[in-house]
């Protein structure tokens, strides 16, 4: 049964760090490309960035410079390593596997994990 968890959420100060992790379990994904999304109350959920199974990277305008993603084939886990967050960031976030087509294409990711909440104070 595959199966993708995240940690590493919490409560944090603007302009404050947080790590979140994604670890996989099932199945291997290191061939393929994996995408961190949040959702806020009352907003739809959106791509913030995503990694392919070459190490480039993709990332959402609006956190391009604060955020970066990265994973290790070898824990089959990826990152997403959140600097100078914003109260804006307060979201759920929650990590999916890209199976093929666009990579910005939200239709094309599957086994979608539970998410963990980062709540940004101002």
């Amino acid at each position: 049964q595959v199966q993708l968890v995240e940690s590493g959420g919490g409560l944090v100060q603007a302009g404050g760090s947080l790590r979140l992790s994604c670890a996989a379990s099932g199945r291997t994904f290191s061939n393929y490309a994996m995408g961190w999304f949040r959702q806020a109350p009352g907003k739809e959920r959106e791509l913030v960035a995503a990694i392919r199974w070459s190490g480039g990277t993709y990332y959402a305008d609006s956190v391009k410079g604060r955020f970066t993603t990265s994973r290790d084939n070898v824990k089959n886990t990826v990152y997403l390593q959140m600097n100078s967050l914003k109260p804006e960031d307060t979201a759920v976030y929650s990590c999916a596997v890209h199976v093929g087509g666009s990579l910005t294409d939200q239709r094309q990711y599957r086994y979608w994990g539970q998410g963990t909440q980062v709540t940004v104070s101002s």
